[in-house]
């Protein structure tokens, strides 16, 4: 038919437990910082979607919290149900894992694939570390064994190693249909949650182990003046005693975490930003469903 389109486009899930290098990669395919890092397991807490669109092909991606097996709190359960709803409706699920040691936590995200209809690309991650690549083999036997997955690829969301092949790989389970997005947008996240998620990765790679995860931070004001972009943020926290652990001696830590999201702001948004910062006790939020739905946390009913 002369008006059918050329064009393909799909979604893909990248599910794993946390702290496997799920954010790594899609920033790494996407050429830029979308989703935040550190090395603190469960920093990613909500689905974030990236958007590829290259030769006809778009591909919806979709980096999903780290499944744990802590359920504690509103905050846990609602990150387990983002990446458990994520891998519904999907055209390709990329199940990512550390070719470093096999978990409780993978085998919890390898039985969740069990129902799935759609095929699931297995990325085993960090390879890079590793000089003799066969000495691999035995274990991506070991893995081929415990599902039928449609793809084994080692590679390093950090370098890029084998990052190409597995986008090939990706592309070809993309059906044909027009884009779901303008091919130049790489994101359907707002400017306010992009901005709270800076100052959050910003917080958590300063603090490491000295923080708990019982802190978020809330875009209160955002606007632009001429050129110049203001944002107001607030650190929420559980409790009193963790306010002096964010602000530091004199002020000295909630400074630095402010410049160093200000100039991750300035250039995403490539402007000049001024950022105000400041911190908040809001005692139990991280487990009132309430207060994690008012904070952007969705999909909790």
């Amino acid at each position: 038919m002369e008006n059918e389109t050329k064009e393909r486009s799909g979604y893909v899930a990248i599910i794993g437990r946390p702290n496997v290098g799920k954010s790594t990669l899609l920033n790494y395919i996407l050429g830029q910082k979308l989703s935040i890092t550190s090395r603190k397991p469960q920093t990613t807490r909500h689905k974030i979607v990236g958007i590829k669109t290259e030769n006809d092909v778009q591909v919806v991606y979709v980096d999903t919290p780290g499944m744990h097996e802590n359920h504690d709190k509103a905050l846990n359960r609602y990150m387990n149900k983002a990446a458990l709803t994520a891998v519904k409706d999907v055209d390709a699920i990329v199940f990512m894992i550390d070719r470093t040691k096999w978990t409780s936590e993978d085998e919890l995200v390898l039985k969740s694939l069990q129902y799935v209809k759609c095929p699931v690309i297995l990325a085993v991650n960090k390879v890079d570390f590793l000089s003799d690549k066969e000495a691999l083999l035995p274990t991506l036997q070991k893995l081929d064994e415990k599902y039928k997955f449609a793809h084994i690829v080692p590679m390093s969301a950090k370098t890029g190693h084998n990052v190409d092949r597995l986008e090939t790989i990706i592309a070809s389970f993309i059906k044909q249909g027009a884009h779901f997005y303008p091919e130049d947008q790489i994101t359907d996240r707002s400017s306010r949650f992009l901005a709270a998620e800076l100052v959050r990765e910003k917080i958590m790679r300063q603090l490491g182990d000295e923080l708990p995860y019982s802190m978020t931070v809330e875009i209160e004001e955002f606007r632009y003046e001429d050129s110049l972009l203001v944002i107001s943020a607030a650190i929420l926290i559980d409790r009193q005693s963790q306010k002096h652990i964010i602000i530091g001696e004199k002020g000295g830590r909630i400074k630095q975490i402010g410049r160093d999201a200000r100039l991750d702001m300035e250039e995403m948004f490539e402007c000049k930003v001024m950022l105000n910062t400041w911190v908040k006790v809001k005692s139990g939020w991280a487990d009132s469903e309430r207060a994690l739905k008012s904070l952007g946390y969705d999909g909790l009913d």
